[in-house]
């Protein structure tokens, strides 16, 4: 089957690209890292001036009224410039936890003020200690989560405790929101502790977790694509740079059969990860399989990628000056966050019923 954007896709990955090129650059993805990993401007440029924060929500909750290949378009982009920005959290975990879990009175208050990005959102698994044990009782929670992404800037939270899923104000008496160092600092985590927190139930919380995660499976995939290209793309071009022997690198047959391996690995990633926003969309019996295969392959060729690129720089490529720590630092988070590759490739098994056959 081929697959091809319409020209609308095609009008908004354009508008993205040039949006994200132009203005997540370096210098202040790097402002945005020294301080809370958010680019303020950006992300107010990105929700108001663009209007693309509601690209996943429907039109009367807000929102543009599209759906996964488009939000996926958008992941791809902000990707590829490492844009910092709470594009995961709150367009990607809480928003569809929201839609698909929430009641119609809580959709028509939240849902527009994410997709106008007046307001930032995370999604939370809670735990008491680490291991599983958070309780919602009586409009109350207790208990603890770790590594919510952006946690530190989020204005509300979507909770996944043991027993429903909550909404909690940033603002509520009993909740502390601690930031923690992370590896990747355009994507900052936080533990959130709940001391009997105030917190309004979702109506439907296995709707809302099994949204949140599916679409943030998705998310992430998009992002290791465009930030895989990324590497890809700015390596060939410093390899027709760079002269040794007085010739440049990139025509040596070593280098070429590396970059080589890179493309056909990320237009591989591309139609899995594009293969499942489809299937999302359509709703189809294949959306599990291949939604877990494309955040599987995604992210291990980014990882792949990152460390190529790393690689083919030389002594510059491991330097804090340039930009390639950047991408291998997201590849790693991307990897290791809702899951490894490893644990998707379980997962793609038993829905293959690999695991019986053996």
């Amino acid at each position: 089957m081929h697959f091809a954007f319409t020209d609308e896709q095609v009008m908004i990955a354009e508008t993205a690209k040039a949006f994200f090129a132009e203005n997540a650059t370096s210098e202040r993805t790097r402002a945005a890292m020294a301080e809370t990993g958010v680019d303020s401007a950006l992300w107010q440029a990105f929700t108001g001036e663009l209007g693309l924060a509601g690209v996943a929500i429907p039109e009367n909750c807000g929102g543009v009224g599209l759906g996964m290949v488009e939000l996926a378009i958008l992941a791809e982009e902000a990707g590829r410039n490492t844009a910092a920005l709470p594009f995961l959290a709150s367009l990607g975990l809480a928003a569809p936890a929201i839609l698909a879990g929430g009641s119609e009175e809580q959709k028509a208050r939240l849902l527009p003020r994410l997709a106008s990005g007046e307001r930032i959102a995370s999604f939370a698994v809670a735990s008491a200690d680490g291991t599983p044990g958070a309780t919602l009782s009586d409009g109350t929670l207790t208990g603890a989560a770790l590594h919510v992404p952006h946690g530190g800037t989020a204005d509300l939270f979507v909770v996944a405790a043991s027993n429903g899923v909550a909404i909690v104000d940033r603002g509520a008496p009993g909740l502390g929101v601690t930031p923690l160092t992370s590896m990747d600092q355009t994507r900052p985590y936080a533990r959130l502790h709940f001391d009997g927190v105030a917190a309004e139930a979702l109506a439907d919380p296995r709707a809302a977790v099994s949204a949140a995660f599916t679409t943030g499976w998705l998310v992430l995939a998009a992002d290791a694509l465009g930030g895989a290209q990324a590497c890809l793309d700015r390596t060939v071009a410093y390899t027709q740079e760079r002269v040794q022997f007085g010739r440049a690198i990139g025509s040596f047959q070593a280098v070429k059969h590396r970059l080589a391996d890179m493309m056909v690995a990320i237009e591989q990633a591309r139609s899995a990860v594009y293969w499942a926003a489809c299937a999302i969309d359509e709703g189809s019996d294949e959306s599990a399989f291949a939604v877990h295969a494309a955040k599987a392959f995604a992210c291990d060729t980014y990882s792949h990628c990152a460390g190529e690129m790393i690689q083919l720089h030389g002594g510059i490529g491991f330097t804090w000056e340039h930009d390639a720590h950047l991408y291998f630092k997201r590849a790693r988070s991307n990897a290791s966050l809702l899951g490894t590759p490893d644990w998707h490739r379980e997962q793609v098994a038993q829905l293959a019923g690999l695991d019986q056959a053996a």
